[in-house]
């Protein structure tokens, strides 16, 4: 397996790799990541679709991209996913999977043209005071220092971030300013998580840092992410021939270790409460979707607040990462990410407005109209004096195809579970949907005398608990996190966001897809390049962007730099006059 970039290898087909026919894949597991590598054996390994089997404990396969309309319950969104132009595995995959919503076009092409037309941006990203525009007006509000300390981040290496916390990097210059309002609510960033996480994403998305404050980065997809792209993938498999063994969990793997091979050799699995043994040999690939950060998600109601589930249970996917990495050491330390769920905790809520009476309030701050078809808030609007810091978004309406056309979607999260509400005064752990309506419907502005009667009548709210939503963001070490295909490994891989890549950053549909690729093309064989991640990082013209952006369009021969006198500044600056680097740095308003 190697990296590549250009259209050189992205428009290449491989060839058939040797014996592939006479091999076999079994996947643990139905989420984006395992989906992916499935659609890559079919497309790339030319595996035939037969030889492929998906294990999932669930009736229905997504896993944490899901989005479903539960009969008893209503419509249920646990997160929404954010995409960027440059995912480049991605797009690689969705120009070869059809549309299951426009005959003879692919995914990517009708995701392409959707935000196109109708291009992602917010008119108001931060409210204050129930539900007034807070006025951070695209500003950052960074001191020097405070850029200083983002500079430093940036260009720190990784092992000298290892296991090291975002407070242990960044003082309050960063954590009490506007970036840091749309970055942790953006991103869903505790103050305690991991700083080489936090500097993996500044590096990844350098490009966007000027798209923060209006979200003009994000592409959405049409509708929920499990039927704009789950749907299209599995039946893209099941028109392969792949097969999906639903209802049934994996209990166990057993390797066999010894003289530096690494053999998968036995996965066992319960299925109607019994248990058998699937045998593997070495032309059985096994990949291991390794934790999940909807590990023991629960589901309140209208009336009913959600159960709070931290306990590892046999069955999960953590319990198996557990079980698995006991075996040896190169497969990673799980209790890293579920070790303290109070750190990495938080709620995602559906609201369903069942009439017109909320609308108004929502049109007042997204100025848009929420059943348009169209971009509604534009990405999350942040409550910023909310005690358990509220961020909201409507996508495009409907979210569903069954969803009414007179009615609205939002979801809404809360980074801050444990502390009371600013109207509801209850930790938001412990609130019904209703009572979390009504908190919501007070901080985007309704009168007090009317919050309870449009939460009970005009919207059915159904809160969501997931104890490890941010688990992929714990501080770490090399190490805690398997290889995608650890050394030695002969007919195994780990996918998913617990994986390990190089620079890239999880918690983002492209990472899964990307450790879904690289496991397939190392272990069969596929002789074309990985798409490389997108080397903004390395740009000089997305570097000086982003240097400006965070500095307010302030220049920087304005910045005061303790370890550079004026005269010195002054003389570099004489040697640059009239030479293309001059030219560059006015260009992007470095000096003035």
């Amino acid at each position: 397996m190697y990296y590549s970039s250009g259209n050189y290898e992205a428009f290449a087909r491989p060839k058939k790799p040797e014996g592939v026919d006479h091999k076999s894949a079994w996947f643990i597991g139905t989420g984006l990541a395992a989906l992916s590598a499935g659609c890559f054996l079919v497309r790339d390994a030319q595996m035939p679709g037969k030889n492929i089997h998906f294990f999932e404990r669930d009736p229905v396969a997504g896993g944490a991209c899901d989005g479903w309309k539960y009969p008893e319950i209503g419509y249920v969104m646990r997160g929404g996913r954010e995409m960027d132009n440059h995912f480049e595995v991605m797009w690689d995959l969705f120009r070869s999977i059809p549309s299951i919503e426009t005959d003879g076009v692919s995914v990517l092409d009708e995701y392409y043209w959707l935000n196109k037309a109708d291009p992602n941006y917010s008119l108001c990203r931060v409210t204050e005071k129930q539900g007034q525009n807070a006025h951070t007006d695209g500003k950052f509000c960074l001191s020097d220092k405070a850029c200083m300390e983002l500079m430093r981040l940036f260009f720190t290496p990784d092992e000298a971030l290892a296991d090291r916390r975002i407070t242990d990097v960044l003082s309050p210059e960063v954590l009490d300013s506007n970036f840091w309002t749309y970055w942790r609510t953006m991103f869903a960033f505790y103050n305690c998580n991991s700083a080489l996480e936090m500097k993996r994403y500044m590096q990844r998305f350098i490009h966007h840092i000027d798209g923060l404050p209006d979200l003009r980065a994000l592409r959405f997809t049409k509708y929920n992410q499990y039927e704009s792209m789950i749907l299209p993938m599995v039946k893209y498999l099941e028109d392969h021939g792949a097969q999906f063994h639903f209802n049934t969990q994996v209990m166990d793997v057993r390797f066999e270790i010894s003289n530096g091979r690494k053999v998968a050799r036995r996965v066992e699995l319960l299925s109607d409460n019994e248990t058998r043994w699937l045998d593997l040999t070495e032309d059985d690939y096994l990949f291991i979707t390794n934790g999940s950060n909807v590990e023991n998600s629960t589901i309140g109601g209208q009336d009913e607040a959600c159960e709070y589930r931290p306990e590892i249970k046999p069955g999960g996917s953590f319990d198996l990462w557990r079980k698995i990495a006991a075996q040896d050491p190169a497969f990673g330390h799980p209790e890293k990410f579920y070790g303290n769920p109070d750190e990495c905790k938080w709620m995602g809520v559906t609201v369903n407005t069942l009439d017109e009476r909320i609308l108004p309030y929502i049109r007042n701050i997204c100025q848009r109209d929420p059943l348009s078809g169209k971009v509604v808030t534009g990405g999350i609007c942040t409550a910023r004096d909310s005690g358990w810091l509220l961020s909201w978004t409507i996508n495009r309406q409907p979210q569903f195809h069954s969803q009414p056309k007179d009615q609205c979607l939002v979801w809404l999260y809360g980074l801050y579970t444990d502390v009371p509400g600013d109207y509801i005064k209850k930790n938001m752990r412990d609130c019904t949907g209703k009572e979390i309506c009504m908190e919501w419907l007070y901080h985007i502005g309704v009168p007090e005398d009317q919050i309870e009667d449009l939460a009970t009548n005009s919207a059915k709210t159904i809160p969501t608990m997931m104890p490890f939503a941010s688990a992929y963001f714990m501080p770490r070490r090399a190490g805690d996190r398997p290889e995608v295909v650890p050394e030695g490994a002969v007919n195994f891989a780990f996918l998913g966001n617990f994986a390990e890549l190089p620079r890239d950053t999880v918690f983002t549909t492209e990472y899964s897809m990307r450790t879904a690729m690289v496991a397939v093309y190392m272990l069969m064989n596929v002789d074309r390049g990985v798409p490389e991640v997108w080397g903004s990082m390395y740009d000089i013209r997305d570097l000086l962007k982003a240097t400006i952006s965070l500095r307010d369009g302030k220049p920087l021969s304005d910045m005061k730099v303790p370890f550079i006198e004026k005269a010195v500044l002054h003389e570099l600056l004489r040697k640059i006059h009239g030479t293309d680097i001059e030219k560059l740095l006015v260009e992007y308003h470095i000096i003035g």
